[in-house]
């Protein structure tokens, strides 16, 4: 494979709470075309996410990918997810342990002016580091190859909630990427993620031997609040490298800040001039294939 089959990107992850987020690096650190340029942490106990996510590169035999601790709380408002719960299994793995705070601002403006055009960003969390990244540095915006989020929810009719997580825990950090002029993004929203589902029997099944069995120990502590793992973070992720697997709409995103209870709400509106794509529809089979294809190594090049 040439350097040019391969896709530079960055990811911003909250690692530690839902289990996806492991599941979703687990495929980044598998798939032969991602040239994983570095990891960066948001939200509470970001050191402590910082070192989950190098125990899981490590057990991949990724140790040299950067990986930076960001912010620790949202823009504004109160902290609704103070803990990495899945940091009680880092005893059992190898991790580095000597994450200084605040690094992944001043991390991602390097090495995304290092790589003018050439960077896909993923994020799959909060999105406190990327809008405070865009305030820091206006220009970053328009040195992004791409910007992709899983993030939101846009077909409201099919769900029970208006509002998705990472979208509620920072509705103004939201709001600032949304409404910044020069980006373009990718939403992967609730609406489609939540159609790609494993029950913990099935994970269970899925997720063992060798590096997977980290995710495994991790994903125990997320089932004890839930019996489901949904692919939210990794449909995002898998869309990069094969974008086939879901239709997309394009059109305007405005976030809710005004309603205390609907904080974080996106409200899209379909206009073909508009500056954001998001998922409208998937191929769940199509995706599966797809990402277990590149964890257990049989995927193509």
């Amino acid at each position: 494979m040439s350097a040019q089959d391969r896709i530079k990107v960055l990811l911003d992850t909250d690692i530690g709470s839902d289990i996806d987020d492991a599941v979703c690096l687990a495929y980044l650190l598998s798939q032969p075309r991602c040239d994983l340029l570095g990891i960066t942490t948001v939200s509470g106990e970001p050191q402590r996410r910082a070192m989950l996510a190098d125990a899981l590169c490590r057990a991949f035999g990724r140790e040299g990918i950067p990986i930076h601790s960001g912010a620790a709380n949202p823009l504004l408002g109160v902290q609704r997810q103070p803990k990495a719960q899945q940091a009680a299994v880092l005893d059992r793995w190898e991790h580095r342990r000597d994450f200084p705070a605040d690094t992944a601002v001043d991390f991602l403006r390097e090495t995304i002016r290092k790589y003018p055009g050439e960077i896909t960003l993923l994020t799959i969390g909060p999105l406190t580091n990327i809008a405070a990244l865009f305030a820091v540095d206006p220009e970053i915006p328009k040195l992004l190859k791409s910007l992709v989020m899983m993030i939101g929810t846009f077909g409201y009719k099919k769900l029970n909630t208006f509002v998705e997580w990472n979208a509620y825990l920072d509705p103004t950090a939201a709001a600032m990427v949304y409404q910044n002029p020069h980006i373009s993004s990718v939403s992967v929203g609730l609406d489609v993620t939540t159609q790609c589902t494993f029950s913990a029997v099935e994970s269970r099944l899925r997720f063992q031997g060798g590096a997977l069995d980290l995710i495994a120990d991790a994903a125990e502590v997320w089932f004890k609040q839930s019996e489901l793992l949904t692919f939210h973070d990794p449909l995002a992720a898998v869309s990069i490298f094969r974008p086939e697997v879901m239709e997309y709409e394009t059109g305007t995103v405005a976030v809710e800040l005004q309603s205390s209870t609907l904080a974080g709400m996106t409200n899209f509106g379909e206009d073909p001039c508009g500056r954001h794509k998001v998922a409208a529809r998937v191929t769940p089979d199509a995706f599966f294939r797809e990402y277990f294809a590149v964890v257990s190594g049989k995927a193509q090049s």
